[in-house]
C-alpha cells in the first residue's frame, strides 16, 4: 500500500489516498505506522476518502489509535495532496469532517501547494456540546487539579481544548498536560493549550489528545486565539500571528464567533510503499 509522509510546521501525517479503492481503517494498524521506532513514524494518519456531497473527506486517526473529529494541520496537508495530484482541479476544495464540512483554499508556488487557508467554522463554546461538565460557557474560569490551581478557557472546534494563560514553568507543563487531557471533567478527553503572549503573538505549547506533545496543533491554534480573543488579549476580526514549537500559523477569529480561518503551510517530506509480512 502506497503512503505519502507530510508535516504542518512539524506535526507529521502518513496520508493514504482511498479515492480510488477500498481501504480499511485500523486503529491497530494506525498505532503500527505512527511508531517512531518500529513504524514509519508519524502523530496520526490521514485517510483521504471520496466526498460525501463535498469534493473529498478525510479521517484522522491519532497515533494512539484514536480517532480525531477534526485535524487543522491534517486539513492543510490533505488539501495540499488532493490538488498537487490533481485529484480537485480548483483552488478551493470543501472537505468532510467528522466535525462537519471544511472549506480549503490553497496558495500556490510554481505549481505546487505551498500555503492552505482553511475557514475552520465557528468555535463552540457551551460547555456540554465540547463536550466539558459544566453547563454554559468556560472563559477564563479557575480549575483545579491535583495540586495545581489555574485559569482556564475550555472551546470546541470539532475537537475539546482547554486553553490555560496560566504562568507555569517547564516541569509544570510536563507534568499537568497529561493529567488535564485525561481530567474527568472532559468526559472524551481534551487536547491542552499553554499559552503566553510576546510582542503581541500567541506562544503556545500543545499537549495533544492521543499524541502527547506535538510540535503543532492547528486547532489548538485556533481554539487558543479563540480564548485570547475572548479575554481580550488579543483583538478580534485581525490576523494573529501563533507560534508553535514546529513554527508558525496565522489565525483570525471573527468578532461573531462565527468563523475561524487558520492559515499555513503544508509540505511533502516522501513517499513510498508499507510492506505487509
Amino acid at each position: 500500500m502506497k503512503f505519502w509522509k507530510y508535516h504542518g510546521i512539524g506535526n507529521d501525517f502518513i496520508l493514504i489516498n482511498g479515492m480510488n479503492a477500498d481501504v480499511e481503517i485500523d486503529s491497530e494498524r494506525c498505532k503500527l505506522m505512527c511508531d517512531r521506532n518500529y513504524g514509519i513514524g508519524a502523530d496520526g494518519v490521514v485517510f483521504l476518502l471520496p466526498g460525501e456531497r463535498t469534493d473529498v473527506s478525510m479521517r484522522i486517526i491519532n497515533a494512539d489509535g484514536s480517532e480525531a473529529e477534526m485535524c487543522g494541520n491534517g486539513i492543510r496537508c490533505l488539501a495540499k495532496h488532493a490538488y498537487d495530484f490533481k485529484i480537485v482541479n480548483k483552488e478551493e476544495m470543501t472537505v468532510s469532517t467528522l466535525a462537519g464540512v471544511k472549506t480549503a483554499k490553497v496558495f500556490l508556488d510554481g505549481g505546487k501547494v505551498t500555503t492552505v487557508m482553511v475557514d475552520m467554522g465557528a468555535p463552540v463554546l457551551d460547555g456540554r456540546s465540547i463536550p466539558i461538565d459544566y453547563d454554559g460557557e468556560f472563559v477564563d474560569q479557575p480549575f483545579a487539579a491535583e495540586g495545581f490551581n489555574i485559569r482556564g478557557t475550555a472551546v470546541s472546534m470539532g475537537n475539546p481544548h482547554f486553553v490555560t494563560f496560566a504562568d507555569l514553568s517547564g516541569k509544570e507543563m510536563e507534568k499537568l498536560g497529561p493529567i488535564l487531557e485525561k481530567h474527568p471533567f472532559f468526559p472524551r478527553r481534551t487536547n491542552v493549550e499553554f499559552c503566553s503572549v510576546k510582542d503581541g503573538n500567541l506562544h503556545i505549547k500543545v499537549y495533544e489528545r492521543g499524541a502527547q506533545w506535538t510540535l503543532a496543533c492547528g486547532t489548538g491554534a485556533c481554539a487558543s486565539a479563540t480564548a485570547a480573543a475572548l479575554n481580550g488579549i488579543v483583538p478580534f476580526g485581525e490576523p494573529v500571528d501563533v507560534r508553535l514549537p514546529g513554527g508558525w500559523l496565522k489565525i483570525t477569529v471573527d468578532e461573531d464567533l462565527g468563523h475561524v480561518y487558520m492559515e499555513g503551510p503544508a509540505a511533502l517530506v516522501y513517499q513510498g510503499d508499507i510492506v505487509d509480512e
